[in-house]
């Protein structure tokens, strides 16, 4: 778990757009950052879906019935504890290279898939309810 840390540490540390081509990253460090900066933007449209279901949750609570969980705690257990699962399933994912250059590749790679797919259920909640 130190490695990965300090390995996705590295990988986030500012690097200038100019000097980073993700399009043709050639380097294990280069396609480990970009890998970073994928998932560091699936996050921003996660939190904008995250912030739209609130929103719904909110909305949905005005109906709320003498003891029923409001919708806007339900979310707010459910989100925590699912980032918990796509944090542990993602390290768990990356195991495959444990050790080796490409764990912060594999790592961040499986936080952006866990994330957009994630981003989509939310998504889902604020538009059809």
């Amino acid at each position: 778990m130190r490695y990965l840390t300090l390995a996705l540490t590295l990988c986030a540390a500012p690097v200038a757009a100019a000097d980073l081509d993700c399009d043709n990253a050639m380097t294990q460090l280069d396609m480990n950052r970009c890998a970073h900066q994928a998932y560091v933007l699936a996050d921003e449209d996660l939190n904008l879906a995250y912030g739209m279901a609130i929103d719904m949750a909110r909305s949905m609570d005005e109906y709320l019935q003498d003891g029923e969980v409001p919708a806007e705690q339900l979310l707010r257990e459910a989100q925590r504890a699912w980032i918990t699962f796509r944090d542990k399933a993602c390290e768990l994912e990356s195991t495959i290279v444990r050790g080796g250059s490409m764990q912060p590749l594999i790592y961040s790679s499986c936080l952006e898939r866990e994330t957009r797919a994630r981003t989509e259920s939310l998504r889902y909640f604020a538009e059809v309810n």
